[in-house]
C-alpha cells in the first residue's frame, strides 16, 4: 500500500512510496516496513529508532505526545510522520492495510469480567467456519496459536483478522477487554455482534472505580455495523447496559432466572439439573422449548451455554438446530476443567481469579456434589489489592476446607498477599501452604473418594511469575501427577 492512501485523513504526507508491512517492534522490521513508532507508557517507541531503520525501515511513523516531537527532531536518516494520536488511530491504519477484513466477517466481541473464554471457545466449535481470538490464543477450535494480551494490540488483530480470513473464516468470535476497549485495540474492526457476560470486580489495579470500568465495556456497543447485543439479565449492570444500547441494536436477553426486563427477545434456561456428569436445562425462546444436557458445571455454565445458543439464535440458526448444536459443547482447557477419574474426588481447574467468579464457581460445585468441598487459591500480586480478603471470606463461606497458597506473587511477597486474603477469614479451616505444587498435592492426597476439589486461579497458565520470572508451572500437570500418587497409595 503507498503511505499517502494508509494515511489518508490522518496526517500530512510529503513523500509518498510503497510500504510493505507495518510492525510496533523494532526488532521484527522487514524491509519496506513503515515502523510505528508509540508514546508508551514508560518509553517512546522512538528509542528504538535506530534499530528499525537498520532492520530495512523505510519510513517511521510516529506520535509527537511524551517527548515524541522532541525524539524525531533527533532524526534526520529516514522519513518521518506524525500522527496525533495515534494509538487511538492505529486500528484504521491497520484496518486500511489489510483491506478492511472484518468488513467481510461476522464478528462477534464478547465482554464481560467472567466468561468470556468460554463463550468464545464455545462459538469457536458450535459456529460454522468460526475463528477465535483471546485468552487462550487465536485461530480456530484445538488449533491456537499464542497470544501475549486477552486482547491483542490493534495492528495484531488486523493482521490475524486477516489471516483468518484468508483461512476462510466467515465468523470470528473475539473476546474483548476492558483494556483492549480503552486502549482502542478494537477501533477499526466492524462488529456484527456484542455479548455482555456479566460485570463484577475486576481491574481496580488499571480503571480508577467501578463505574470507569464499566464506562470502557459499554464502549464496545459504538462500534460500527453492530446489528445485535446479548445480555446477561441476571447481572446487576444488564439494565445499564440496556439502557445505554443504540436504538439499531436488537437486544437478546437471557436469563436463568425468568428476567425479560428491556429486550426484544429472550431465551431462558428453566429446570436446571447439576448432575456429576454436567448440566442439565430447559432452553425457552418464543413458543419453543427444548431439554438439554451439556457437560460443564455451575450455574454460571448455564448461562454461558445459554449466551452461546442465543448468538447462534441471533445469527440465523433454528431454535432446533442451536439446541442441537448446545450438546456437542466440549469443555475449554482451565475453564471448569474436570481431571479425575473414578473412584477419585472430583476435581477441577479454574481461572477464577476474581470474588464474583470464585463465588459462582464454589457455589456452582456445591450443587454437583453434597460431600466435603476443598479449594486451593490464591491472589496475583501487584494487582488489585482489594479484592483478596473478599476472596478469603467467599472461599471460607462456600469451601468445607481452604488451601491458601501462591498465585503469581510478581513483585510482591507472597507472604504479604496471603495475610491480605486471611484479613477476610474468621475460622480454623484455613491453612496456608505459601508453595503452590505442594499445597494441590495436600488436597489431592487428604480429600475423601466423593470430595470435591477446585484449583482456582490459574486455569490454562502454564507458568508461576516470580520477581519478573515466568518460571514453568501448570495446575495440571500437577494435579495429574498426585493423581497418580493417590493411586499408587490407594
Amino acid at each position: 500500500m503507498q503511505l499517502k492512501n494508509l494515511l489518508k485523513g490522518l496526517a500530512v504526507v510529503d513523500n509518498d512510496m510503497p510500504i510493505t508491512g507495518l510492525t510496533l517492534d523494532s526488532r521484527t522490521v522487514m524491509y519496506g516496513n513503515a515502523f510505528i513508532a508509540l508514546a508508551g507508557a514508560k518509553q517512546h517507541g522512538l528509542m528504538h529508532r535506530e534499530q528499525a531503520v537498520k532492520m530495512g525501515a523505510s519510513v517511521v511513523i510516529f506520535d509527537p505526545a511524551g517527548n515524541g516531537a522532541q525524539l524525531a527532531g533527533q532524526i534526520n536518516n529516514v522519513p518521518l510522520v506524525a500522527v496525533e494520536d495515534l494509538g487511538l488511530k492505529l486500528g484504521e491504519i491497520g484496518a486500511r492495510f489489510y483491506n478492511y477484513p472484518s468488513r467481510v466477517m461476522d464478528i462477534i466481541g464478547i465482554t464481560g469480567t467472567n466468561g468470556k473464554t468460554s463463550c468464545s471457545q464455545f462459538l469457536s466449535q458450535l459456529l460454522d467456519d468460526c475463528g477465535v481470538i483471546g485468552t487462550l490464543g487465536w485461530g480456530e477450535w484445538g488449533k491456537l496459536h499464542n497470544t501475549l494480551n486477552t486482547t491483542p494490540d490493534a495492528l495484531a488483530i488486523q493482521k490475524i483478522l486477516a489471516e483468518l480470513l484468508m483461512n476462510e473464516k466467515t465468523t470470528v468470535a473475539m473476546e474483548v477487554s476492558s483494556h483492549g476497549l480503552e486502549q482502542g485495540r478494537v477501533n477499526g474492526i466492524e462488529f456484527k455482534g456484542a455479548v455482555f457476560t456479566n460485570i463484577s470486580r475486576d481491574h481496580l489495579d488499571y480503571h480508577p472505580s467501578m463505574e470507569a470500568y464499566v464506562q470502557a465495556k459499554l464502549t464496545l456497543l459504538e462500534k460500527p455495523g453492530l446489528a445485535f447485543a446479548v445480555v446477561n439479565l441476571d447481572d446487576i449492570y444488564s439494565e445499564q447496559i440496556i439502557a445505554a444500547m443504540p436504538e439499531s441494536i436488537v437486544i437478546w436477553g437471557i436469563s436463568a432466572k425468568g428476567k425479560t426486563s428491556g429486550a426484544d427477545e429472550n431465551v431462558s434456561a428453566e429446570n436446571i439439573m447439576h448432575k456429576l456428569d454436567g448440566i442439565e436445562f430447559d432452553i425457552c425462546w418464543r413458543e419453543n422449548t427444548q431439554r438439554v444436557k451439556v457437560p460443564l458445571y455451575g450455574d454460571f455454565n448455564s448461562e454461558n451455554a445459554l449466551i452461546v445458543l442465543t448468538v447462534m439464535l441471533a445469527m440465523g440458526i433454528s431454535f432446533q438446530e442451536a439446541a442441537n448444536r448446545l450438546t456437542l459443547i466440549k469443555p475449554v482447557t482451565g475453564r471448569m476443567e474436570r481431571l479425575c477419574e473414578e473412584k477419585d474426588p472430583l476435581i477441577f481447574i479454574d481461572y477464577a481469579h476474581t470474588p464474583d467468579a470464585l463465588d459462582k464457581v464454589l457455589s456452582g460445585l456445591r450443587k454437583h456434589s453434597n460431600e466435603a468441598l476443598w479449594v486451593v487459591f490464591g491472589c496475583g500480586g501487584n494487582r488489585d489489592t482489594g479484592k483478596r480478603a473478599q476472596m478469603g471470606k467467599i472461599a471460607e463461606h462456600w469451601a468445607d476446607h481452604v488451601i491458601v497458597t501462591d498465585d503469581n506473587p510478581r513483585f510482591e511477597n507472597g507472604l504479604d498477599i496471603v495475610n491480605d486474603i486471611l484479613s477476610g477469614c474468621r475460622s480454623n479451616k484455613v491453612e496456608v501452604i505459601q508453595n503452590r505444587e505442594q499445597a494441590i498435592q495436600k488436597a489431592i492426597s487428604s480429600a475423601a473418594e466423593n470430595d470435591c476439589i477446585v484449583i482456582a486461579g490459574k486455569g490454562h497458565e502454564q507458568y508461576q511469575e516470580i520477581n519478573g520470572v515466568q518460571l514453568p508451572f501448570s495446575d495440571k500437570r500437577v494435579v495429574l501427577e498426585a493423581l497418580k500418587m493417590r493411586a499408587v497409595n490407594r
